[in-house]
């Protein structure tokens, strides 16, 4: 009963269990919300303890996207979905394209992309199996890797808010950010943030990201377990979420907060609060990261890149208008935002029911 109670409590409006012993699979798809559109976000594989951490990430994740996507202003709805397993150990072809065909029975209710421990390779074995997927290459009509462009607009999201603290044009020379996660997204992160001539400090338990990140973009890394103890500026968590606690916001030196993570804040009411009360301006996570949600949203009318990077510049002005509302209102940054998605959402669905035929006609059929 537990599990049923966490759902209806978030709001899911379904969550589908998927399990294929023979190739390994075992998976979560959870669908938060179809108002605004079909449910988008990547699928994530990652080797979670125990079936109840899946499902949280999942429902927290898939929740999350919801509010992405309407901050944004996409026609898209919220979804999620989790493999449990190693990526580096447990990923075949057999397993991505079971889980493809999951994703194609649920006919368009939700679609997927790429997520920590999944990239486009690995989205194109799933597009074996369904139309229903994002991220995919060029040559199948998608954008690729949307890394970069995740990157790119939380490049805007740190100027915005930089600006917001500290005054001026949002010029980031000569200030220092820590990167906390040097993947995909924290790797391309680092190198703009070097372009616009900051300083970037930065970690990850992976070796050869450790490496790239030095030799290729100019990175001084520190230990994981000492990112939280960095004087900085802005403090940039990009790798898993729950980084933001009461046992680490303490610890931080900066006065800004705002990376690529997703549900950064492990306690979103008590730990925005205490973001706040320590005088650290906090960009919500679904609102910053959003780049790489506009990048796949754009396969979705065929891809263009100009499009995918001038919308994500967008993401600028929109953690301006949250911080106008927090300031207006007295509330916390993450308040702010889920207010005015929550706002978005409900407009809309004052319309009522809502069809995907323009979304679901640019989808190429499998091939």
């Amino acid at each position: 009963m537990q599990t049923f109670e966490q759902i209806a409590t978030m709001g899911h409006e379904r969550v589908v269990i998927c399990s294929n012993p023979d190739v390994g699979l075992k998976a979560i798809i959870a669908i938060h919300s179809t108002v605004l559109g079909p449910g988008l976000g990547g699928v994530r594989m990652w080797p979670y303890p125990t079936f109840a951490d899946a499902l949280t990430d999942a429902l927290r994740l898939s929740r999350g996207m919801t509010y992405k996507a309407a901050a944004a202003g996409l026609n898209l709805g919220g979804g999620k979905a989790v493999i449990i397993g190693d990526p580096k150990k447990d990923k075949s072809e057999a397993l991505l394209r079971c889980f493809g065909a999951y994703v194609e029975s649920l006919g368009g209710l939700y679609i997927t992309a790429e997520d920590v421990g999944t990239d486009m390779e690995d989205m194109e074995l799933i597009h074996a199996e369904t139309r229903y997927v994002t991220g995919v290459s060029p040559a199948h009509g998608g954008g690729g890797d949307p890394s970069p462009v995740t990157a790119f607009g939380v490049l805007q999201g740190i100027k915005a808010t930089c600006e917001w603290r500290f005054g001026g044009d949002g010029v980031l020379r000569g200030k220092t950010v820590a990167v906390m996660g040097l993947g995909n997204v924290g790797f391309h992160l680092a190198r703009y943030l070097r372009e616009e001539g900051a300083k970037v400090l930065g970690c990850d338990i992976d070796a050869d990201a450790i490496a790239r990140a030095r030799k290729d973009a100019g990175v001084e890394i520190v230990k994981p377990q000492e990112i939280h103890d960095v004087e900085c500026d802005v403090f940039a968590p990009c790798a898993l979420g729950a980084v933001l606690n009461d046992r680490t916001i303490p610890r931080l030196k900066c006065a800004v907060v705002a990376g690529a993570a997703n549900n950064q804040l492990a306690d979103e009411e008590r730990d925005g609060a205490a973001l706040e009360a320590r005088g650290i301006l906090y960009a919500p996570d679904f609102v910053i990261n959003a780049g790489g949600l506009v990048n796949v949203y754009n396969e979705l009318f065929g891809y263009n890149q100009e499009r995918a990077l001038r919308t994500t510049r967008g993401i600028y002005v929109n953690l301006t208008r949250v911080f106008e509302i927090a300031r207006a209102q007295k509330i916390p940054t993450h308040t702010a935002a889920e207010r005015m998605a929550e706002e978005r959402i409900a407009r809309l669905k004052a319309m009522g029911p809502r069809h995907w035929s323009r979304q679901m006609r640019a989808l190429p059929e499998r091939v």
